[in-house]
């Protein structure tokens, strides 16, 4: 099992998906050296979702997200990042191309991370949350409906209460060691914010992830969604996030929620509106008598811009932290705490 940190620093394990993950990596690499980015491994839409579909390869795109991040070198990051617009290739991008050639050469899916890792001369690291090749599955026991795969999942408009839920891999996924072992090690762990059940719920139901979680001794934090996903978490609130992160996981492991409290213009709340989601409304007496410590602040970050060669069929959101004021946030509590 490879040791995911090396230096007498802070160990931070940031936990989750694609853009959430980015975003929250992007920021806290600044404080710190040591820093492991443990992965959702159940992607199957867009570029990610025709690689897997086509060659029979593990989800790339969001463990290229992560690498990115984490990358040291501009051009070689932009390299990784460009998406075709044209061609054979329209709509992938060169860094999930790249992995997946390199898991095609070298038969293994985490020595073609560790390959792109060297390229991108990474700060830190990433790791697949499960090296199994899962596909997510959604179900509702009292109505017998069932949805299978991610893809599926994130572009429904859930008729029953998702809360009441069961989320599960197919096959049943093993946690990567080397994941479990960066849980173990890290002094601080944040769940960054996504999609609640395709980008984070995923990666929690994998078979010893929530040992490994209740048992680590780091501090554990949640930066909580900003916004509403239409058609599956409609007026859930800063509470509801959290309730079910640690339904996942099956316990309550969360010492700290993050939440946003700062107002959108009306300008922003219009560009919420047309992606169909609202500011996760904050319900201050029930966070008040949690278990954890809430924080609010100010967190809304800039609207992102599609990418014109973001062809191949995916759901993205363009809402985002301000990643330097929740870095910044985590790492004053980490430091009260300790």
């Amino acid at each position: 099992m490879k040791d995911p940190f090396t230096k007498n620093e802070i160990k931070i394990a940031v936990i989750g998906g694609g853009t959430g993950s980015f975003t929250m990596l992007s920021a806290l690499k600044g404080y710190t050296s040591q820093i492991a980015a443990i992965v959702s491994m159940a992607d199957d839409g867009g570029s990610t979702g025709v690689l897997r579909d086509e060659l029979g390869t593990l989800p790339s795109g969001d463990v290229r997200q992560c690498l990115v991040a984490l990358s040291d070198s501009p051009k070689i990051r932009d390299l990784f990042d460009y998406r075709f617009d044209e061609g054979t290739f329209k709509g992938h991008s060169f860094g999930n191309l790249l992995l997946t050639a390199l898991e095609k050469v070298t038969g293994d899916f985490s020595e073609a991370v560790e390959t792109a890792s060297e390229i991108l001369r990474v700060n830190g690291v990433v790791i697949p949350a499960t090296l199994d090749d899962v596909r997510l599955k959604m179900e509702w026991a009292e109505t017998s409906l069932i949805l299978h795969g991610e893809r599926v999942i994130d572009a429904e408009f859930f008729k029953h209460d998702p809360r009441k839920a069961v989320l599960s891999l197919v096959p049943a996924a093993q946690a990567n060691p080397t994941a479990l072992s960066a849980i173990e090690q890290a002094d601080l762990i944040v769940i960054a914010p996504g999609d609640v059940y395709t980008s984070l719920g995923p990666l929690l139901v994998i078979d010893g992830m929530s040992e490994a979680l209740q048992k680590s001794e780091a501090l554990k934090i949640y930066v909580s969604n900003l916004v509403s996903k239409k058609g599956q978490t409609d007026k859930f609130t800063v509470s509801d996030h959290a309730a079910e992160i640690e339904r996942f996981a099956g316990a309550h492991f969360l010492d700290y929620v993050l939440y946003n409290e700062q107002v959108p213009t009306k300008k922003i709340a219009a560009r919420y509106e047309e992606e169909g989601g609202y500011i996760t409304a904050v319900d201050t007496d029930v966070l008040a008598n949690a278990h954890y410590h809430a924080v609010g602040g100010n967190f809304l970050g800039e609207i992102a811009e599609p990418h014109s060669g973001d062809v191949i069929p995916v759901t993205r959101s363009l809402i985002r932290h301000n990643a330097a004021a929740v870095a910044q946030s985590i790492m004053e509590i980490y430091h009260s705490e300790r």
